[in-house]
């Protein structure tokens, strides 16, 4: 039986050919013609002695035997650039990019103003920042897409590490001549009155309030009336000012509207709705030293602020 062997050049091209799911945008990536591509990945499989990738329609996807393979290709690739890393840390250069993913709510109101920061501090790193919601960017992170993540509720993922970072209180949003705007508290009943907007089933607010509701022993979001679901807190509040219905989103979010009076929040009796942040990465995967660098800014700047806020 022949032995088996691949170069980490061909495991590259591999990975971005699983990754954008095509081979013409992976050509792209990798800065060669698809033909050279197509080529290459059809030496890879002449030496794995198996079929990689199958065309479904005009998606490229990876066989069982191509799963397997993609999986190590992340890791040997991680380990390629956590080396390269590494060496020129000791050499005292510090460059690169680091990709960094958010959860809406960190990711629109929290982490732009924190990464300017950082690269003030850094300024020859730069921080790719991808937005998705809570689930999606889970997934990149535990995919390798992503370094690292911060969320709006801890997983459950046993291959996650996860650090608590900023405080965040969920209220209640109501257009500014809304009948309780003038309210400083409802009770959990009067919600079932409301038309309300949610958020996606995968975002960390919606699971957080979910939660919450059925702690105060409510059915939960099941008992409130869905008028609309939209993927973002902006849409959201959009839909709050044009009278949609009336939403529960995170204090930062509506941060803006409230100081114009634009929006009013109100408290829910007897449910203090507080949750934290969470900074995640796979326990799987090397922490490179810039991610690393990253890391520690991430919790000294959430410290720092709660330490703040305390005083």
């Amino acid at each position: 039986m022949p032995s088996i062997d691949f170069d980490l050049r061909q495991l590259e091209i591999f990975r971005k050919v699983v990754d954008l799911k095509s081979f013409s945008k992976a050509a792209e990536a990798v800065f060669l013609a698809q033909a050279s591509v197509s080529e290459r990945i059809a030496t890879l499989e002449e030496m794995v002695g198996i079929r990689l990738l199958d065309r479904l329609g005009r998606e490229v996807v990876p066989t069982k035997a191509g799963e397997i393979l993609y999986k190590h290709a992340v890791l040997l690739l991680e380990m390629k650039r956590t080396a390269a890393l590494e060496m020129a840390d000791l050499l005292g250069v510090r460059r690169g990019e680091i990709c960094l993913g958010g959860s809406t709510i960190p990711g629109e109101y929290i982490l732009p103003r924190v990464i300017g920061r950082f690269c003030r501090e850094f300024p020859s790193l730069s921080v790719t920042l991808t937005v998705g919601d809570t689930g999606n960017i889970e997934t990149q992170v535990l995919a390798g897409q992503l370094e690292l993540g911060v969320v709006g509720s801890k997983g459950s993922q046993k291959s996650l590490i996860q650090h608590e970072l900023w405080r965040d209180e969920l209220v209640l949003a109501v257009p500014a001549e809304h009948r309780w705007a003038k309210k400083r508290e409802i009770p959990v009943e009067a919600l079932s009155e409301e038309s309300f907007i949610f958020r996606e089933p995968g975002s960390g607010t919606f699971k957080i309030l979910d939660a919450f509701l059925r702690a105060a022993g409510s059915p939960g979001l099941s008992a409130l009336r869905a008028v609309a679901c939209f993927g973002t807190s902006t849409a959201i509040k959009e839909g709050i000012k044009g009278g949609l219905g009336v939403s529960i989103l995170s204090s930062r979010a509506v941060d803006t509207e409230l100081k114009a009076g634009i929006l009013k929040a109100v408290r829910i009796k007897g449910l203090p709705m507080h949750r934290n942040f969470f900074l995640i990465r796979d326990r799987r995967r090397i922490v490179s030293p810039l991610c690393q660098a990253l890391i520690d800014f991430l919790l000294t700047t959430s410290r720092k602020e709660e330490n703040d806020d305390a005083v």
